[in-house]
């Protein structure tokens, strides 16, 4: 790319002005303009822009295993903070951590039928539990004589194995409940991938709790939908709907199954968590009974729930544009980052004592912060890179600034930027943090709303569902319309909402009475 088209690209940038004031050579235009021209727009292609924010913005690659990724620093940094505020909202609600063995006796698994039926294609089973070398240097083998009496299935999720162990930790209502989240991770064996939303392995934490009463189960079920809920709005400014998912979309052994379900900027849908009551049937299946107050014997009531590194996804492709990352301030790994433009080393000396007070002022109101003094990159370059990262806040200081006690300000969810004096920034920045986060949440609560419409008929349906977005519908409640929409539409129920319009009506496809309108989307 020639110089002067570096420069007609980067014009439309809100860098460009404040680059070109200080002089930067137009090479580092160049190398800014290909940077971002590599990362494919939306609308042109919105899987490959998912996939490009992702591995240019660092946060994982795929990994030498198939199906399988490397979550790289600045995207486990991200993890680590949804992971700490949501084991954080765990503990205040009674719950503690303890971690289960990775592999499951297979017939452990065979003991819900429901469960190994909704699982059992997904599985990987270790079969053998040693190599040899093979004959005539050929290499590594499996070892033919040591089979293993029972295989063994690397963990697509825990109710077996923990159930088999509650057995052990139950014997009276002065046990119960029991409230157990495992940090771990899974494998669900899937041919075909996308880093985060869909990887053979994962992370997540999956809670499994126990109770005297079924209403103690339901509630908790309850109870944690709206933890999960709570976090994604208030930590991920993401808008979620809670519900409860269709007889034929429950997780497998469950009696009830809550989602809250989001939309991406692509129109569709993403399970973001659910929550599950499996009634006794996982204290039937291991015998997990327990003697009540009264001293009848009787099977505990089950329940589960989970949300896993899907987030990540979740929040690239909730706030995300064309220019990389868009982070909420509450998640970002550090809220500000201060780049420093100099002239030679006794003005980077006087830039960084008049910004080590700035760090100190904003570390102190709890404001992770980096200050990027670093020399082998131009800040031109820092300037994209951080853009690109999403940090949510850059402070810029130069000559000018140091002269006149001033910083420039630019917002990463608007792309706007305002020159201020250095006095009471900290503050400044703390409430410009806040209104950010408050931003981000309402610009994806706008898009939702606008993507989200009553359809009444099944050949409206048709049409309106090419264009995305969740479709209010009424259903006549039978697995046999749910799986016709399905397979002629690629449409799914997403949920059947717990809060709004519980009108009745009648069902678009069969015109049968309908208790409510249903979410139905295509899906990720």
């Amino acid at each position: 790319m020639e110089t002067v088209e570096a420069h007609t690209f980067l014009s439309q940038f809100p860098n460009f002005s404040y680059l070109c004031s200080r002089n930067y050579d137009n090479r580092i235009f160049t190398i800014m303009a290909k940077e971002l021209k590599e990362l494919t727009p939306r609308s042109k292609d919105y899987s490959q822009w998912y996939l490009d924010i992702v591995t240019k913005a660092d946060l994982a690659e795929n990994s030498a295993v198939r199906g399988c990724m490397v979550i790289k620093p600045y995207g486990f940094a991200i993890w680590e903070k949804m992971q700490r505020q949501l084991d954080d909202m765990f503990k205040e609600t009674g719950h503690e951590n303890a971690y289960f063995p990775l592999f499951i006796p297979k017939s452990y698994l065979s003991r819900e039928a429901d469960h190994v039926e909704g699982f059992a294609k997904e599985c990987a089973v270790v079969t053998h539990y040693r190599l040899k070398n093979g004959p005539n240097g050929s290499g590594l083998i499996v070892d033919p004589e040591a089979k293993l009496e029972e295989e063994l299935i690397v963990r697509p999720t825990s109710e077996t194995i923990i159930w088999s162990t509650y057995k052990n930790w139950i014997q009276s209502y002065r046990d119960l409940p029991l409230l157990i989240n495992q940090w771990a991770n899974v494998v669900r064996w899937e041919m075909r991938t996308r880093l985060f939303l869909r990887t053979t392995e994962f992370l997540w934490q999956e809670g499994h709790t126990a109770h005297a009463t079924q209403e103690e189960a339901i509630a908790e079920a309850e109870k944690m939908i709206n933890v999960y809920a709570d976090f994604a709005e208030q930590y991920m400014a993401m808008p979620v709907i809670k519900g409860h998912k269709s007889e034929s979309e429950r997780f497998a052994g469950a009696l009830d199954t809550y989602t809250i379900e989001a939309m991406m900027q692509d129109g569709k849908a993403l399970q973001s968590g659910t929550s599950h009551f499996l009634g006794q049937n996982f204290a039937k299946a291991f015998d997990v009974q327990f003697t009540d107050k009264n001293g009848n014997r009787d099977y505990v009531w089950a329940t589960s729930w989970g949300v896993s590194t899907r987030l990540m996804g979740a929040l690239i492709m909730s706030h995300s544009d064309d220019n990389g990352l868009v982070l909420p301030p509450k998640l970002a790994p550090y809220q500000v980052v201060i780049i420093p433009i100099y002239k030679n080393e006794e003005q980077l000396q006087q830039i960084n004592e008049k910004v080590a007070g700035i760090v100190k002022g904003l570390k102190d109101l709890g404001i992770s912060v980096r200050y990027d003094n670093s020399d082998n990159k131009k800040p031109g370059w820092k300037f994209s890179e951080y853009e690109l990262k999403g940090v949510p806040v850059r402070l810029a200081m130069g000559g000018r600034d140091l002269e006149n006690n001033t910083v420039e300000v630019a917002r990463r969810d608007t792309l706007t930027k305002e020159t201020l004096s250095c006095d009471g920034i900290e503050q400044h920045i703390k409430a410009l943090l806040e209104e950010i986060q408050q931003n981000i949440y309402r610009k994806a609560a706008s898009f939702r709303t606008s993507q989200t419409r009553e359809v009444n008929s099944y050949e409206e349906f048709k049409v309106e569902i090419e264009k995305g977005g969740f479709l209010l519908c009424h259903w006549d409640g039978t697995p046999e319309t749910e799986e016709l929409i399905k397979n002629e539409t690629k449409a799914t129920i997403r949920c059947i909402p717990m809060e709004g319009d519980k009108s009745p009506g009648r069902c678009m496809v069969t015109g049968k009475p309908s208790p409510q309108r249903v979410i139905f989307a295509r899906a990720y």
